[in-house]
């Protein structure tokens, strides 16, 4: 199965280079290029790709509030670049509903299987710079921790779950640390999310923080 794509960025040499990676893979197919979100929004819902490679800051309509839109509409999945400058761009693509986020500066193996893991409706990320961003944000704009709505309809499987993908593990080393198999994560991580009302394995790390799930 093909996996269709559309590269979203404010500059043509940089949406020319993802691209040129991305059809290196025989599995993937760039549909369109946009330069800026509301190209990006529009052009999606009319050809529906499988996924967005999303920039974070462009003209009119920027990465965030695109993939907000994107995401409501259940029009794709969204994976967002940045270059990590700590900016609330970043943390907002992550409430938008974004699947996951990478830098730019991310080689092309890396690149190229990340777009497989988001389409196949998996998160992406990178536990290092997650823990990093989501620290970041909680020391700048403290906030009192509260109980999520749902987080007590999780059975304590989900529970254990949501504190892996809390801390940045993949569904493999989830899978390691409870002894189960990975399906069986996968489906776990699909009962959080809909218990929390979430719309990515993302949102759900960060509400694991700030619900003090994760030290």
């Amino acid at each position: 199965m093909t996996i269709r794509v559309l590269v979203a960025d404010d500059h043509a040499a940089i949406r020319n280079g993802l691209a040129m990676i991305l059809d290196t893979a025989p599995d993937i197919e760039v549909v369109a290029e946009a330069g800026d979100g509301a190209a990006a929004v529009r052009k999606a819902t009319a050809l529906r790709p499988d996924v967005v490679l999303m920039d974070v800051r462009m003209p009119e309509v920027d990465g965030i509030e695109a993939t907000r839109r994107l995401v409501a509409d259940g029009v794709c999945a969204v994976l967002v670049l940045t270059t990590f400058d700590m900016d609330s761009y970043v943390y907002g693509a992550l409430r938008a509903g974004a699947s996951g986020f990478l830098l730019k500066s991310v080689d092309a193996p890396r690149l190229i299987d990340a777009i497989r893991v988001v389409a196949a409706g998996d998160g992406v990320i990178e536990p290092s710079v997650t823990r990093r961003l989501i620290h970041a944000f909680a020391a700048a704009q403290p906030r009192e921790v509260v109980s999520p709505p749902g987080l007590d309809q999780l059975t304590d499987r989900e529970s254990e779950v949501l504190v892996c993908v809390g801390e940045g593990l993949s569904n493999q080393q989830i899978a390691r640390r409870l002894g189960i198999g990975e399906a069986t994560v996968k489906t776990h991580v699909s009962r959080v999310l809909t218990k929390l009302d979430l719309r990515s394995r993302v949102q759900a790390a960060v509400l694991a923080q700030e619900a003090g799930l994760v030290g």
